[in-house]
């Protein structure tokens, strides 16, 4: 029994390694996927157009034009003169936002009042909208607490002192790159997988497997243990970059992320098994695989928070393994997570390995009859 496997495991990786189109699909995407997703992925809001209107003479007025120019954020500030050139300047996409600052800006908040400044921003794109004006919410009130202290004024009553966690400079790759383990080991692993029974039926060596000793499980083993092997290597070289190329420090135990990398790689590679036993070819395979790649990563809080979403499609997400996955590399990375919550999020995956993988058996034992 144990040869039989063996010997279509060294079938199933000479097959992958051997074929010049398998191993460019290997190498060449996740490592164009890893660079892309790192510096093209982002929430990040760099190069923003502003609109300007200064109406106050005073210090208070100046001091905001001149910290949002040297704000790495806005690359352009144009100067209005009115507020009759606010709604051209926005409806024609020249800028994100307009900063209006009223006359009475410097005097109010000398006095010890409340500054107020208008910001018109362009709601067509409202996340970045909604950061910038988080960014100029913090600046103006940074100039009014030092107004209040240079002229001795009483501070105001409560101040909001803010520290970051686990990413203190709010690198975003910190974020990205980790969660890039997760998608890009999920792609190499459901592609090779939902490619493997495809292939044969094209080559018309499937006929052979099947009039084989070979067990129905025996055929979901051998076909199993190589796809989780391959996605696992593509895992370690995610894992290598994350450390060595973007110097994103792992504080968890790696044993532990390799642990759950495993799981996770047989959840996955039921649900390939599944694809490639339903198809009748490779181009049926790979659309298959795209198919459950989209939804899977849009459902897997890589982007998203899953507590933003419905609480019916929050139920949805509890079947998708790279929603759990998600959980354990990015917190062994950045926090350190430990082995009873790195355990709580891996058995879900375990218990979907279990269904993907006996579904996947008993599709073929059903090919076989």
């Amino acid at each position: 029994m144990a040869s039989r496997i063996l010997a279509l495991i060294v079938k199933e990786l000479l097959a992958v390694l051997r074929d010049p189109r398998s191993r460019v699909l290997l190498i060449g995407p996740p490592l164009i996927q890893l660079f892309v997703f790192s510096f093209a992925a982002t929430l990040e809001v760099r190069n923003v157009e502003v609109g300007i209107l200064n109406q106050d003479l005073g210090r208070g007025g100046w001091e905001i034009v001149q910290r949002i120019a040297a704000a790495a954020t806005f690359t352009r500030l144009d100067d209005l003169r009115g507020v009759q050139e606010i709604r051209p300047y926005i409806d024609g996409g020249r800028g994100l936002l307009v900063v209006h600052i009223p006359q009475d800006f410097s005097r109010r908040i000398l006095r010890g009042d409340e500054g107020k400044v208008q910001v018109i921003l362009d709601g067509r794109r409202s996340n970045a909208a909604q950061i910038v004006e988080g960014y100029l919410q913090r600046m103006v009130s940074e100039i009014s607490a030092e107004y209040v202290a240079a002229n001795g004024l009483p501070p105001p009553a409560t101040e909001l002192i803010t520290r970051h966690w686990f990413n203190p400079n709010l690198t975003y790759t910190w974020f990205t790159v980790p969660g890039l383990v997760g998608i890009i080991t999920m792609l190499i692993g459901l592609i090779v997988t939902a490619l493997s029974v495809a292939r044969e039926r094209e080559l018309g060596t499937f006929d052979q497997l099947l009039v084989s000793p070979l067990q129905p499980w025996e055929i979901v083993l051998g076909k199993t243990l190589p796809a989780m092997l391959i996605g696992a290597a593509e895992g370690t070289v995610i894992l290598l970059a994350a450390i060595l190329v973007f110097r994103i420090p792992l504080n968890g135990s790696l044993a532990l992320l390799y642990l759950a990398m495993l799981v996770f790689l047989a959840a996955i590679v039921g649900v390939g098994l599944f694809i490639s036993a339903l198809s009748s070819t490779q181009q049926q395979a790979l659309l298959g695989a795209f198919t459950f790649m989209v939804p899977g990563t849009l459902l897997s809080g890589f982007a998203t928070p899953i507590q933003n979403m419905p609480e019916w499609l929050q139920l949805v997400t509890a079947a998708n393994p790279l929603r759990w996955f998600l959980v354990v590399v990015r917190g062994v990375f950045m926090k350190g997570l430990p082995p009873e919550q790195v355990l709580a999020n891996t058995w879900p995956m375990a218990v979907i390995a279990a269904v993907t993988l006996t579904g996947a058996a008993l599709l073929f034992r059903w090919r076989l009859e």
